[in-house]
């Protein structure tokens, strides 16, 4: 993943959260509303992606491994090779949900669902 200057792969969460996600035809299909790491490891346990929903109703977010967003320079957005329909099946709940745990459970159903590598 590079950033704009392209000298660096190292970026601030506060200048990916609020960044679009957007499927391989350039189409957005959501938002990085947060980024959840482990603390202890440092690595990033996936990214959260709202989808859906009209002025904060009805929003949903998904986690999504890291691993399977790649950020494009052109377009302004980690592109992912899936599709609406794909993200509309996919886990999803409260980012409380998300996260309880220590966000284990949903880092196991996100990464078995889009079948990422698993980094741990």
């Amino acid at each position: 993943m590079t950033t704009e200057n392209a000298h660096t792969s190292a970026i601030q969460s506060k200048k990916v959260i609020g960044t679009k996600v957007s499927d391989m035809a350039g189409t957005k299909i959501g938002v990085i509303e947060d980024i959840v790491f482990d603390k202890k490891t440092g690595r990033i346990i996936f990214a959260v992606v709202g989808f859906g929903g009209v002025m904060g109703m009805g929003e949903k977010f998904h986690p999504v491994p890291w691993s399977t967003l790649d950020y494009d320079v052109k377009q302004q957005s980690y592109m992912v090779s899936l599709t609406k329909e794909q993200l509309k099946s996919a886990p999803a709940d409260s980012i409380e949900e998300l996260t309880r745990n220590n966000g284990m459970t949903y880092r196991d159903l996100a990464h078995e669902y889009y079948k990422a590598p698993r980094t741990w």
